[in-house]
């Protein structure tokens, strides 16, 4: 009896562990279907940015990276051969809670707009709290929040067809 309990606590230990470490990552998707993991470390090896912005009228910092650094290591809808077909790709930001946002291709490659997007992962000097974390995604100048994503897990990109 009394290792039957050590093994379901083992068990469960290992369950907690592994639901932690699943929250603790972002699953991006490419153009062509496959898939990347990455991190909160996977993340720290980027470029560093910091925002200065505000967020529901407040002033903020945030410290993350570019959308496009996490974008590139998937298959993009760039060069020659979606020259033709770019603008009909979008990217789908989803959260832990089911929300869901969308952005224009052509609103996050470089070579339509200037425009920064932010995978963020601290707010104030601070990880962003439970309730926001471990990532964000952020669109600084965006008059409506309604694409700050809070606790982002995945991202895709897809085709309108």
């Amino acid at each position: 009896m009394g290792n039957m309990r050590i093994e379901t606590i083992t068990v469960a230990v290992l369950f907690l562990a592994a639901a932690g470490q699943a929250q603790q990552s972002i699953t991006i998707e490419g153009v062509d279907g496959q898939s990347v993991v990455l991190t909160t470390a996977d993340l720290s090896k980027l470029p560093q940015q910091t925002v200065d912005t505000s967020d529901h009228g407040q002033p903020a910092k945030f410290e993350g990276v570019l959308l496009a650094d996490v974008l590139a290591k998937v298959h993009l809808p760039t060069g020659e051969k979606f020259h033709s077909t770019a603008a009909s790709h979008y990217m789908v930001v989803e959260a832990k809670d089911g929300y869901r946002a969308v952005f224009a291709w052509a609103e996050l490659d470089p070579s339509f707009m200037d425009k920064a997007v932010y995978v963020v992962t601290k707010r104030d000097g601070k990880p962003l709290s439970e309730k926001e974390g471990p990532f964000q995604l952020i669109a600084p100048g965006e008059k409506r929040g309604a694409r700050w994503v809070r606790q982002v897990t995945a991202l895709g990109i897809k085709q309108a067809k």
